[in-house]
């Protein structure tokens, strides 16, 4: 049975002198006359029995017709570029993993790691995208996604598979400079690296709230069984990284998981200031679409697995 599906060369075409809104610069662009062109979208819109543009004065316009083509078939279109760009670097051998990734963790965690990865296995390319929000596995072409969120949502999350990888611990801290403009007395004969200020002295001080979690300042001091006031006041900022830079330049203290700011903690830009140390509910995933394990993602799990130095990896499957 004929699939229904128009020519590679009708949708290229498509695509371009959608881009361009002219069929004059599509065919610049694509080597091509702009009668080849137009041959082409036409061959389209027959097949499709649809108007995908409009004539106008200076060239063309998308019909709500071609909009919401062009969306659908963009990503196909990149995919099948990458695809193929995949399988010509690597001339047929290993091949590549399609990652999402939270963006945070992927600068300050995984990337640092990822040589180790590459060295092991130098024929497999990771490529990453980033995203706060869960990954849409039908409408992006990821193979698999690293996810920061709660149990319950990795196991309502429809078509997927989540494998938990560590949890997320989260320390205060701050800039010394804070900590002596603010409490000069405790500073004043030697310079600590780490304090343990009481939750009544962290109350005291500017908090930074992370936008994704207005209540996590009140989780940690409900924790304490301490009624802070000003709990949910403060700066707010959407990632961890931007809280660890806003907190290095003395604006205020933030809860950051310890394993994202390793380099600020060893320069000295941040210190951390209570010995208490909050587990959220948060804890994060390797999650991916419901289907057949492929090699190269049960290598990259497995490393995974070493890198987190968990025993075992726990999974959760979704409907």
């Amino acid at each position: 049975m004929r699939r229904m599906i128009p020519s590679l060369q009708s949708l290229i075409c498509f695509e371009a002198a959608a881009k361009h809104k002219t069929y004059t610069h599509a065919a610049q662009e694509l080597s091509m006359t702009q009668s080849a062109i137009s041959r082409q979208i036409q061959q389209l819109e027959e097949f499709l029995n649809l108007q995908l543009f409009h004539r106008v004065r200076h060239g063309v316009e998308l019909t709500s017709a071609g909009e919401q083509y062009l969306k659908n078939i963009k990503t196909h279109l990149l995919g099948l570029e990458h695809s193929t760009l995949d399988l010509m670097s690597h001339q047929g051998l290993g091949g590549t993993l399609k990652l999402g990734v939270v963006p945070t963790f992927a600068t300050r965690w995984l990337l640092p790691r990822l040589y180790r990865f590459n060295e092991i296995y130098p024929e497999i390319t990771i490529h990453l995208e980033t995203s706060t929000k869960p990954f849409l596995f039908s409408e992006q072409i990821f193979d698999a996604a690293i996810y920061a969120g709660t149990p319950a949502q990795v196991e309502n999350w429809p078509g997927t598979t989540a494998h938990f990888l560590m949890p997320e611990e989260v320390v205060a801290v701050c800039s010394p400079a804070l900590i002596k403009k603010f409490y000069p007395a405790l500073v004043e004969y030697d310079s600590p690296t780490t304090f343990d200020l009481s939750a009544e002295q962290l109350s005291k001080l500017p908090l930074l709230q992370q936008t994704t979690r207005s209540a996590i300042w009140k989780e940690w001091f409900d924790s304490l069984n301490y009624n802070a006031p000003y709990a949910m006041e403060g700066q707010r900022h959407e990632l961890f990284s931007m809280l660890a830079v806003a907190a290095t330049h003395h604006l205020g203290v933030a809860l950051i998981p310890q394993m994202l700011i390793e380099k600020e903690l060893k320069q000295g830009e941040l210190i951390v200031v209570s010995s208490h140390k909050l587990t959220g509910s948060r804890c994060y995933y390797f999650v991916y679409a419901e289907q057949p394990h492929n090699p190269i993602m049960l290598k990259f799990i497995e490393w995974l697995q070493q890198e987190t130095a968990m025993p075992a990896i726990s999974t959760y499957a979704s409907n």
